[in-house]
């Protein structure tokens, strides 16, 4: 097991404070905010260790209220809105420096046999085929990128994962039009053996990949290439998953991600996630903020000095 996903399990690994309070460590991200997967996957963590025994999750449903600091600690707080005989439901509220930044609300199920149908996986080449992101990112011209850092942050950021595009990224693909679609194989940088070999960790370890690269699509299709080289600015609003089939994080998966609209400073990322033998194991859809940057007025002498904690220093910041 690589040290990035030791790393990333010990950062879903929260500490109990009181019986359905629970408290996160943050890191770093690629932007200076705590990145939307981190929640995501630790509110999940806190929920599931207040549900009986024998349920998984078979959905969740979260709002992203405000960004996260990376520099604090996050404090997870669970209703425990109903057990009844199949199914269970939490709710979850993420909080920092006294307001909540996140909320999540997800359902959990005893196993059922039941109908059985699907959609039939999309093509896509072999995973062992395609570059890793090591071989390929350190490829990319630095003049392509906002900051020369960006790429070494990037690999940092992504290290717990094994996590390849089919085709080129969007920020390899700037002023390109092209279908609103895009492809990901991913899995774990190393298998999760004895203890860690859980249901709910594999379906939490998909929950924090699930926001890496969902809004991808919608940045194709007008010819941005997001964050990376600062021609978008952008941040989750909300994101819903569906949990079908048992899978496992630390195999091959394939996210099939399309955008069927955007508007009004919104775009609309639709995923779904397929095992390597085709078996449809999550659906995915999110909304997020996807604006282009105006630009930055002239400020008289002094005016950034008196500008209030809470005003954004520059276009790029998360003012939603």
């Amino acid at each position: 097991m690589s040290q990035e996903l030791t790393d990333l399990l010990d950062l879903l690994d929260l500490e109990r404070i009181e019986q359905d309070i629970f408290r996160g460590s943050s890191r770093a991200s690629l932007v200076p905010r705590v990145f939307g997967g981190q929640v995501a996957a630790q509110a999940l963590v806190a929920a599931c260790r207040t549900v009986p025994a024998g349920r998984l999750p078979h959905s969740l449903h979260a709002y992203f209220l405000r960004p996260g600091d990376p520099g604090a600690h996050i404090v997870y707080t669970v209703d425990r809105i109903r057990d009844g005989r199949s199914f269970t439901t939490r709710r979850v509220v993420a909080v920092q420096h006294g307001q909540p930044i996140f909320h999540l609300s997800a359902s959990f199920q005893t196993h059922e046999e039941g109908m059985e149908h699907q959609e039939p996986m999309p093509p896509a080449p072999d995973p062992e085929t395609l570059p890793t992101a090591e071989e390929k990112v350190p490829r990319y011209r630095r003049e392509l990128f906002v900051d020369p850092q960006v790429p070494e942050r990037l690999l940092r950021a992504r290290a717990a994962v094994d996590l390849r595009y089919v085709e080129e990224p969007p920020f390899a693909r700037v002023g390109s039009r092209s279908e609103p679609r895009s492809q990901v194989w991913f899995r774990t940088n190393g298998k999760l053996d004895g203890e860690l070999d859980d249901p709910m960790l594999h379906i939490c370890l998909a929950t924090y990949v699930s926001d890496m690269t969902l809004l991808d699509s919608v940045l194709l299709a007008h010819g941005r290439g997001g964050w990376a080289v600062g021609d978008v600015v952008g941040a989750s609003l909300d994101h819903a998953m569906w949990f079908h089939r048992p899978f496992r994080a630390d195999e091959w998966l394939l996210y099939d991600q399309e955008s069927p609209t955007a508007q009004g400073g919104r775009g609309l990322g639709k995923g779904r996630i397929f095992t390597r033998d085709g078996r449809l194991v999550v659906s995915v859809i999110q909304e997020g903020v996807v604006r282009v940057p105006r630009p930055r007025r002239a400020e008289a002498p002094g005016a950034a000095a008196g500008r209030s904690a809470d005003q954004p220093a520059s276009p790029a910041a998360d003012s939603r």
